[in-house]
């Protein structure tokens, strides 16, 4: 019987749905942040209020501070300098590009995800999981419709923080089958502080504007509870389980993105997002049908094993 733990599709997509929220309001705060500050700056500050609440819940936690200890260093090393990259091309393309355009080229993460799971993670790569990940991206090349519209470094910067982000997604489920939520987000605040104080303030430090702290401070906030809604459906389910149900993101920001900052709300937004949003349903249904069978043959195998032993104790021979 595999000591894997069981995966629960959708206490993943509940979870997912906080994460959802917590990005999309990250990427109104950080588009106003960036007025004053660049990227790496602007991941300093959200690091070190990330780490502050970390901080105290980990005090006042039931494990304290032993709950940071790793065996596996390397691996929140390395996960946090992909990440690290991710959200800087993530936080440049809000300001480049629609964020409708940005979150669906951020979609090609399941494709990625499906190819590095088998690798990293020893995941089956079913085809089930090939055909949720194609559906889903046919839904986002309905929204892009790329080569009808110009194309630039903000979309560019896009696909690359998919990239990245496939990467971290990857990384987060290596390191939660060894370390729990909080010692991930501790070392994520920690690495991520320090990276941006390296490379934000080389020229200089820039403290900024008092009206813009609320605005940075809610860009901490969601990149917390961010990453605890993300690791949390990453402990619930596969990675290429969780990696699709991010889809539903795309009509959210749609939404906000012509509420906000007055972008196009195009109706094809709404017939890729339909799409997706099948794609992310059939993930869902898919693992829950896997888990029934897998229950069902569990349940056949006990009763087998169950009428073995009482033949075996009536002097009976056994059965077929």
């Amino acid at each position: 019987m595999s000591d894997r733990p069981a995966s629960r599709p959708l206490v993943a997509l509940a979870w997912m749905t906080g994460a959802i929220a917590s990005f999309t309001l990250m990427a109104v705060a950080g588009r106003t942040a960036q007025e004053e500050l660049n990227s790496f700056q602007l991941m300093m500050w959200r690091s070190l209020i990330g780490l502050v609440v970390v901080s105290v819940l980990i005090t006042f936690g039931r494990r304290g501070w032993s709950e940071v200890r790793s065996a596996h260093p390397g691996l929140h090393l390395t996960r946090n300098v992909v990440h690290f990259a991710g959200q800087n091309l993530w936080f440049y393309g809000i300001m480049a590009i629609p964020l409708s355009q940005l979150v669906a080229l951020e979609f090609t993460l399941p494709i990625w995800v499906a190819l590095m799971a088998p690798i990293f993670l020893g995941e089956a790569l079913t085809r089930r999981k090939l055909i949720a990940a194609f559906v889903g991206f046919v839904g986002v090349l309905i929204v892009a419709r790329p080569g009808l519209q110009p194309l630039g470094p903000g979309h560019a910067a896009g696909l690359l923080a998919a990239v990245c982000f496939a990467f971290n997604l990857i990384w987060t489920k290596r390191i939660m089958q060894h370390d729990g939520v909080l010692c991930v987000l501790f070392w994520m605040t920690l690495l991520q502080a320090v990276f941006g104080a390296l490379t934000g303030f080389a020229g200089g430090l820039a403290l900024p504007s008092a009206d813009l702290w609320p605005w940075i401070g809610i860009v901490g906030l969601t990149g917390l509870t961010a990453h605890y809604a993300l690791t949390s459906a990453l402990a619930a389910a596969p990675a290429s389980v969780v990696a699709p149900m991010e889809f539903l993101r795309l009509p959210v920001i749609s939404i906000v993105g012509a509420l906000v900052y007055a972008e196009a709300l195009d109706p094809v937004v709404f017939i890729g997002a339909a799409v997706i949003f099948a794609a992310t349903y059939m993930t869902v249904l898919n693992e829950r049908q896997r888990l029934r069978a897998l229950a069902a043959e569990a349940h056949a195998e006990g009763l087998g094993a169950t009428e073995r032993a009482q033949d075996a104790g009536s002097g009976h021979p056994p059965r077929g």
